[in-house]
């Protein structure tokens, strides 16, 4: 029965990517409902507010549901939220078995609801592509937990490791269709961090151009308040708003200033002269900011490592050579002395991006 498990699980994870940028900060969560090896209904959770995905699945449901298996992709929830819990669904609708493939995060809840579902006599297997599911749902499996936000470091470079010329030229090393993921990405994630140098050189907008994309909201670091008035970043902030992290070295009327313009500035401790960004994130984690992309500059991305802020890091790597000694590379600051001191990228994964090649993995948090 196994690989049949694995096969429907399969499907309902299918569904729940479907909900991508859509449900946060609720997970996204897929459901199949099988009778006699049939599908006989399914659905996902499509919207932040709406129905679970175990709801829309009864609601699809072609003939009755009882006796049937329920393959759920997340622990059916057993407290009331904005909808009553699924769990008592499942009761309340007789199906004969439930299938999940991860335990709810949350250490509060985590377990209950398979405990409710045993004591209506249902059989429940869990653990049937766990992993998956949670990957799936990392940003939440972090967040409900620590209340910070999940971390990803992206970088684009040459294939000799360079991020811009020697004279800072670097629109763009990729190609249209890594540009294009990068958008997609910044839609589905709720923050976007960069430091002043990348505004005060690049000037970008930092919002995400896809029809019908979500502009994340514009976290600046800027431990001495050096921002020009005039940058993009200050701009239109019903389409974005922006948060700028500075510290007591900043100069008060400018701060003043920037608050007038309806910036918000949050003043956070001065670790040997930089932003203390472990700080920072536990305050935007407070604000509701469960993810960031950290499109930071070299700088901003080794304090970033250093203060073991980073989960994910994503390198799109193009096929071009660029060489020069004082060109800039993804990773700069002080850098580390010793290779025992480096940064572990574990579960690292490649794949093809248009003419560029994505290198994703993980920030080992064990050795830290």
């Amino acid at each position: 029965m196994h690989d049949l498990d694995t096969h429907f699980m399969q499907m309902a994870l299918e569904l729940a990517e479907k909900g991508r940028g859509a449900v946060a900060p609720n997970p996204m969560v897929g459901a199949v409902i099988v009778k006699d090896g049939r599908i006989i209904g399914s659905g996902y959770h499509e919207k932040f507010g709406e129905g679970h995905a175990e709801v829309n699945a009864f609601r699809s449901a072609t003939e009755d549901v009882t006796g049937a298996t329920i393959y759920v992709t997340l622990e059916p929830c057993s407290h009331y939220g904005k909808t009553p819990p699924c769990s008592d669904k499942i009761i309340e609708k007789k199906i004969g078995r439930v299938v999940i493939a991860a335990l709810d995060p949350n250490p509060l809840v985590s377990g209950r609801g398979v405990k409710k579902l045993q004591a209506a006599g249902i059989e429940v297997v869990t653990g049937v592509l766990a992993e998956e599911s949670s990957r799936l749902n990392e940003i939440f499996m972090k967040y409900i937990v620590t209340k910070e936000p999940f971390v990803v470091m992206k970088a684009a470079m040459s294939l000799d490791g360079k991020i811009a010329t020697r004279t800072g030229e670097s629109q763009w090393i990729t190609g249209p269709a890594a540009r294009e993921q990068v958008h997609h990405l910044r839609s589905a994630l709720s923050g976007i961090m960069v430091g002043v140098q990348t505004v005060i050189t690049d000037d970008p907008q930092l919002t995400s151009r896809i029809p019908g994309g979500k502009n994340p909201v514009r976290i600046i670091v800027d431990s001495t308040l050096r921002i020009p008035l005039e940058a993009n970043v200050l701009k239109n902030q019903d389409a974005a708003k922006t948060i700028i992290a500075t510290t007591a070295r900043a100069d008060r009327n400018k701060v003043a200033l920037l608050e007038e313009a309806g910036i918000e500035i949050v003043t956070v401790p001065d670790q040997s002269g930089q932003t203390d960004l472990k700080a920072f994130v536990k305050i935007l984690g407070e604000r509701g900011i469960d993810s960031i992309l950290l499109e930071g500059g070299a700088t901003l991305n080794f304090s970033a490592l250093q203060a073991n802020i980073v989960d994910k890091v994503q390198v799109y790597i193009a096929p071009k050579l660029i060489g020069g000694e004082t060109a800039k590379t993804p990773v700069g600051g002080a850098g580390i002395e010793k290779l025992s001191q480096a940064f572990s990228v574990i579960e690292l994964k490649a794949s093809a991006v248009g003419e560029d090649i994505l290198l994703e993995g993980y920030i080992s948090k064990n050795e830290q």
